[in-house]
């Protein structure tokens, strides 16, 4: 089979890290948002399933057909979103799953008539790239400020991965991560886990629909998911090189975007809640560090996405053994493996003249982390880049523009 000709050792830890960065920086936000609905053990075991399932079938199934990174996750922010109007509102699990279903139907609805992916298409690469470093540089500082907390393990893993650089360019992130290991269990610094072995059972609930959790959980959860995922996600996806051009087929955004809804519609009964494009997780799999060649990288999205599966089957065991590694290590290892697609975006971002100031505006607002509306800063980012640029433009022709 192609796939295991192209996979190498670096594809595969992109992928695993991408799975331990991706799941244990957010898990406990989509505990929070089941127990607002009332959720048993039994459902949150259930929503691991679903979401499991869900982001692996989503990230491996379209990898291995397009040949492409096609990296796919859960919405964190949309997590967030239901913790909070769950409580507020009271609302049982089956009103929160009628409302899963509609937003599942509204993100298959934009990504079937391709609106969202013209509008995006709209968007100058300045602009794109700066709110791709913005969304990146947070989990870049992050590697760093863990030293405050465990400053032996960081210094090792910046040192292994400087040498790695050095001498092994392509297997930094894998060298470093197995350091980093080695060092934690020889240090007992591995917390307690839970780990308890079996396969995960989905439990059905059967949607309620009501206007209430319309307006108050569908809604909400599909502006974010858009605006604070799937908006990110395709800026990593163009700022890659995998965005569809005249001169090559790249990843079909709008036809990933449809998918997500219709998994999530399906899922959506048994708490699979909203999928989305990934942004974090998708630029640790399509960077050079992955493979030199473009066209192998998407051997560690279907990496990545065979690990999701593993994780909704034994979702118990692995999220008990995933949980155990230390924050910092997480962190740092994050960090790290992002630190060449950051590079690289703020040099794109920041390149000509005339798009530098708003993608800088772009940039600083997107890191900023800003909340507005329960909109989170990656869609207002763009919103004050555009604006900036609308009033750079005014009053100017059309020829004394520059090329997008």
């Amino acid at each position: 089979m192609q796939f295991f000709k192209d996979l190498s050792p670096s594809a595969f830890t992109a992928g695993f890290v991408a799975v331990l960065v991706g799941f244990t920086s957010s898990v406990a936000i989509v505990f929070q948002a089941a127990l607002a609905f009332g959720a048993t053990p039994e459902h949150i075991t259930s929503w691991m399933w679903a979401l499991g399932l869900g982001m692996g079938f989503c990230s491996a199934v379209p990898s291995l057909i397009l040949k492409k990174p096609v990296m796919v996750a859960w919405s964190t922010p949309g997590a967030a979103v239901l913790a909070t109007a769950g409580v507020a509102g009271g609302f049982s699990m089956a009103e929160a799953v009628g409302a899963f279903m509609l937003c599942a139907a509204l993100i298959t609805l934009v990504g079937a008539t391709g609106w969202f992916e013209r509008a995006m298409n709209h968007l100058p690469m300045a602009i794109a790239s700066g709110l791709l470093a913005g969304v990146l540089a947070r989990f870049g500082m992050q590697a760093f400020t863990a030293a405050q907390t465990n400053l032996p393990l960081v210094l090792i893993m910046l040192l292994t991965y400087l040498v790695g650089k050095r001498l092994l360019a392509r297997y930094a992130v894998p060298v470093t991560l197995l350091v980093a290991i080695a060092y934690v269990a020889m240090t007992s610094g591995f917390t307690g886990a839970s780990v308890q072995f079996g396969l995960a059972m989905p439990v059905f609930t059967q949607p309620q629909f009501s206007w209430s959790a319309a307006i108050s959980l569908a809604l909400p959860l599909f502006v974010v998911t858009m605006a604070s995922q799937n908006l990110p996600g395709v800026a990593v996806i163009n700022a890659a090189g995998y965005g569809r051009t005249a001169e090559q087929r790249g990843i079909p955004v709008s036809g990933v975007i449809t998918l997500t809804g219709l998994v999530t519609l399906v899922l959506a009964p048994f708490g699979g809640y909203a999928l989305n494009l990934a942004a974090i997780t998708a630029a640790i799999c399509m960077g050079r560090e992955v493979h030199p060649d473009p066209d192998k990288r998407y051997t560690a999205a279907v990496s990545c996405g065979l690990l999701y599966i593993l994780i909704g089957i034994f979702g118990t065991a692995i999220t008990g053994a995933l949980t155990a590694f230390p924050k910092e290590l997480i962190a740092a290892i994050a960090g790290l493996a992002l630190l060449g697609t950051i590079g690289s975006a703020l040099t794109t971002a920041l390149r000509d003249d005339f798009h530098r100031e708003a993608a800088l505006i772009t940039f600083l607002v997107t890191l900023s982390g800003v909340v507005i509306g329960g909109v989170g800063s990656a869609f207002w980012g763009v919103i004050a880049g555009a604006l900036a640029l609308l009033v750079q433009r005014a009053g100017k022709s059309h020829f004394d523009l520059p090329p997008r």
